[in-house]
């Protein structure tokens, strides 16, 4: 005797859950490097903005001028693009 339309659905169905909850069960992890050096570019940034205002804009690249600004916020940058990828 042939099996229902009904059945056919329910087993498709049972089999979409089952493959959806191996895919909830596989835990998503972020590289062990990861972590550091996502807080060391963001602490290489902010160390360069303040050496930067200390010394009266003239470190930590004398020749460069007002662009160390944008070295240091180079660097807090990839440390938020780093941070996107966290998990």
């Amino acid at each position: 005797m042939p099996k229902s339309k009904v059945r056919k659905k329910v087993e498709k169905q049972r089999a979409i859950a089952q493959v959806e909850e191996v895919i909830e069960n596989e835990a998503i992890e972020s590289p062990s490097w990861l972590a550091p050096v996502m807080v060391a570019n963001f602490l290489i940034g902010l160390i360069w903005i303040v050496i930067f205002y200390v010394s009266s804009t003239s470190y930590p690249i004398p020749g460069i001028g007002a662009w160390n600004m944008l070295v240091g916020f180079g660097f807090v940058g990839i440390g938020f693009s780093l941070a996107t990828r966290w998990h």
